[in-house]
């Protein structure tokens, strides 16, 4: 179901601390001021497709969520299974082990940075439009085609001339070809354009879609987004700010990550 380069990447914890600091922190708190404001309310039976060691899962399930968790990678399934009020199972987004509207809510967050063919992106989130419940919402996450070329500067990778072509891959196809495995740069993966993650679930049959920036520019203001996050005041502000202008299309390319909300058509 994965590549080896992106299999590698996960074995060796390539998400297990990602959201906890930083960037990843950041991208975490706003990932989850969406779903509380877009998830029904508890309980809820919620498929978390990609969803690693339960990142997200797990304070779903301490909110009174049912949480199925599904991935590709063996290790996550079992860290994800050994939480409270949450499952896990091995399993391919384009082919959900899970019967029609069986959920109430399925999330994407993960399957569609590492499909490259738009096909299989499509197939993703068809899947995810049947196991969900008429009238219910699919959420999928997607990395912006801007992000390696921001991460570059923020990060200082261009003084390495294997990234700089990275970087130019992503820019022409979306590709993030990191097939050497650089340790300090993320797997390889599909950036996609702001417009086409709503086009790609409207394809697949879902409706009503809508698309967020996540950090919006914030992402890149290194010491001083450090420092906002060890106060809970300035986070709070920040967060509001952010809520304010999640809407903003003028924003969606310098936000590192997109989350696309849609819903299965009721009858």
């Amino acid at each position: 179901m994965l590549s080896p380069e992106i299999l590698e990447y996960y074995e060796r914890g390539g998400e297990q601390l990602r959201l906890t600091a930083g960037t990843g922190r950041l991208e975490f708190l706003r990932t989850w001021d969406v779903l509380t404001r877009v998830l029904p309310p508890a309980p809820a039976r919620i498929v978390d497709v990609g969803g690693a060691t339960g990142v997200y899962a797990r304070p779903l399930a301490e909110a009174g969520h049912t949480v199925r968790v599904i991935d590709p990678v063996p290790d996550h399934v079992a860290a994800a299974d050994a939480l409270p009020g949450v499952t896990a199972v091995l399993g391919d987004a384009r082919a959900l082990p899970e019967p029609d509207a069986s959920a109430d809510a399925v999330l994407l967050f993960g399957p569609l940075y590492h499909l490259p063919q738009r096909a299989d992106r499509v197939a993703a989130w068809r899947e995810a439009a049947r196991v969900v419940r008429p009238g219910g919402v699919v959420i999928g996450a997607v990395i912006s085609r801007f992000a390696s070329l921001l991460d570059g500067v923020v990060k200082g990778y261009y003084a390495e001339p294997e990234f700089v072509s990275i970087v130019q891959g992503a820019l022409d196809d979306g590709v993030h070809r990191n097939e050497g495995g650089q340790s300090r740069w993320f797997t390889s993966a599909y950036f996609h354009r702001p417009e086409e993650p709503a086009a790609e679930a409207t394809e697949a049959g879902l409706t009503g879609t809508r698309t967020v920036a996540v950090e919006g520019p914030v992402w890149m203001t290194g010491t001083r987004l450090t420092e906002f996050l060890a106060d809970e005041r300035l986070t709070g502000i920040m967060l509001d700010m952010l809520r304010r202008v999640e809407d903003e299309p003028s924003l969606f390319g310098a936000s590192s990550h997109l989350l696309t909300i849609a819903r299965r058509p009721a009858p």
